[in-house]
């Protein structure tokens, strides 16, 4: 498959789940969207959309983001996300989504040695992980992804 076959495919799961989530999983659960790897802002609109009374909290190490993509400076948490995002374990987020995986293997496993941990101290219990990277960890529990995504591709987790 061609990169740019595997980027579309890699998107279009990502805006399957995004939007199956917005649906159904998240009906009653408090708490703040926590965006990890703000990129050039494209999922943070998709999540200003479909969660438009939630607060939004995205993170990167550097801005990149289009102006019409780019949160508030209070929104905003810029610098190495293995670092900042620590100020947020124990928020209860409702959701987190993180997208920053690097297709480079040795990379991703740095990456694996601090994600999972985050993304399950900061949501509170019931809340939604939603990542390209597998996050495996005793408090997330895998989920159904739907139909239209395949196995592998992305991955949903509700926190026990």
């Amino acid at each position: 498959m061609s990169r740019l076959d595997s980027f579309i495919r890699r998107l279009t799961a990502q805006r399957d789940i995004l939007n199956h989530i917005s649906a159904t999983m998240l009906d009653g659960q408090e708490g703040a969207v926590l965006e990890i790897g703000l990129g050039n802002g494209r999922t943070y609109s998709h999540l200003r959309e479909h969660f438009p009374g939630r607060r939004i909290i995205a993170f990167d190490r550097a801005i990149g983001s289009h102006a019409s993509s780019t949160p508030e400076p209070q929104d905003l948490v810029i610098g190495e996300i293995r670092e900042t995002a620590q100020a947020y374990l124990g928020t209860g987020a409702a959701l987190v989504h993180a997208d920053i995986g690097t297709g480079y293997p040795d990379k991703d496993a740095v990456t694996l040695t601090w994600l999972p941990q985050l993304a399950a101290g900061s949501l509170r219990p019931g809340g939604i992980a939603i990542s390209g990277l597998p996050l495996e960890h005793p408090d997330l529990e895998p989920q159904p992804l739907p139909a239209t995504v395949r196995e592998g591709r992305y991955f949903i987790y509700r926190k026990r």
